[in-house]
């Protein structure tokens, strides 16, 4: 049994242990995020009310936050939602965390179809989440919009999403990397992925909220072809990409120049892309 805590008792403790794991301004984000996830109270709230006595219930939840934050579980999955485009989306340990190069990614494909009349087919290939062809249905209402993904736990999440956000999209469990199932697909006027692209090798580099609780099977490709998924989309392009179609991918910062060259014979131009960290992250493709 607890002892009764105030807000600003029981605040204060969650962020002084959160600081044994993160540095100041995390720590206080996720105390915050926690906070009003799960007992309604935002901080303004605590400032305004710092004796206000906290429900045993209520105390008894962000205690079991703080256990698996303490854990190194990531507050997404402790929450069980995360951001995306000013979007809130259901996240579980099926799906990758949505990451802000992605939504860079998804942000130049709409605004390179902004100008455009034609309504375009469009495939998403390893959704996880459903947050890459649910920001594209959001912005481009009339697009036909497919996403494939290996995994069916990951499309139910993704799924649930689209049913979340009212977004009509076509889901589809294939193992893209069986070439056996592309004529099961259409041709397609653009083709977005952020695929697995970590060398299995460099998991031991990763923090350990992301190797012990995101889905290793959407993280990491063999160490002797981490350009596997980028040369299966090479392949795809040229049989399933319609002429002038454009293919957006996300990679890993080392190899954006090995996933460029791989379109260079067969395609008309070939772009790589830095993110907002000036980081090689994207490469885009005109067939």
């Amino acid at each position: 049994m607890f002892a009764p805590v105030t807000t600003k008792e029981l605040y204060r403790f969650f962020l002084l242990e959160l600081q044994k794991l993160y540095g100041l301004g995390e720590a206080t984000s996720i105390t915050d995020w926690v906070f009003e996830k799960m007992i309604s109270l935002k901080k303004a709230d605590i400032i305004r009310n710092p004796r206000l006595q906290v429900p045993q219930d209520a105390e008894t939840r962000i205690r079991r936050c703080l256990e698996a934050l303490m854990q190194h579980q990531p507050v997404q999955y402790v929450l069980g939602e995360a951001w995306f485009g000013h979007m809130k989306m259901k996240v579980n340990e099926h799906v990758l965390i949505p990451r802000p190069e992605t939504e860079e990614l998804v942000e130049q494909l709409v605004a390179d179809r902004k100008s455009k009349l034609t309504d375009p087919a469009i495939l998403d290939i390893g959704t996880g989440s459903g947050c890459i062809p649910i920001f594209i249905k959001k912005h481009l209402p009339a697009a036909i919009v497919t996403s494939i993904d290996v995994s069916a736990e990951a499309l139910a999440v993704a799924r649930e999403n689209a049913e979340l956000h009212n977004a009509m999209i076509n889901l589809k469990q294939m193992d893209f990397l069986d070439e056996t199932t592309w004529n099961d697909l259409p041709l397609f006027e653009i083709i977005i992925s952020n695929p697995p692209y970590i060398p299995a090798g460099e998991a031991r580099m990763l923090s350990k909220n992301v190797t012990a609780f995101e889905p290793h099977l959407a993280l990491f490709v063999p160490d002797q072809n981490p350009m596997l998924f980028y040369e299966k989309i090479a392949a795809f392009g040229k049989a399933h990409l319609l002429p002038n179609g454009r293919i957006y991918l996300e990679t890993h910062e080392d190899l954006a120049k090995d996933v460029a060259s791989l379109f260079v014979k067969d395609y008309q131009t070939v772009m790589i892309k830095r993110d907002m960290s000036g980081k090689e992250r994207m490469v885009l493709v005109t067939a």
